[in-house]
């Protein structure tokens, strides 16, 4: 991961859908790919969490739009 990733709060579309995801974390591992990290967990938007297993891994390169950027600092990846 050489990019600069998007902060926390950033909500993005992905490719091949038109659904908004909220970037919630980063460099998820999941369970059936132990071997793959991912660059972002994500969460449907506005809906949020509602069940863990919902939840979205993706990596920068499936984004296809940025909607809106989250809060950034000097903390920031």
């Amino acid at each position: 991961m050489s990019k600069r990733l998007l902060p926390i709060g950033s909500v993005v579309v992905l490719t091949g859908g038109d659904k908004k995801v909220m970037i919630t974390g980063y460099c998820p591992v999941a369970a059936e790919m132990p071997d793959k990290i991912f660059d972002y967990r994500g969460c449907p938007y506005p809906e949020g969490i509602i069940i863990s297993e919902g939840a979205a891994l993706f990596d920068h390169s499936q984004i296809k739009e940025v909607v809106h950027t989250g809060f950034e600092n000097d903390e920031v990846v």
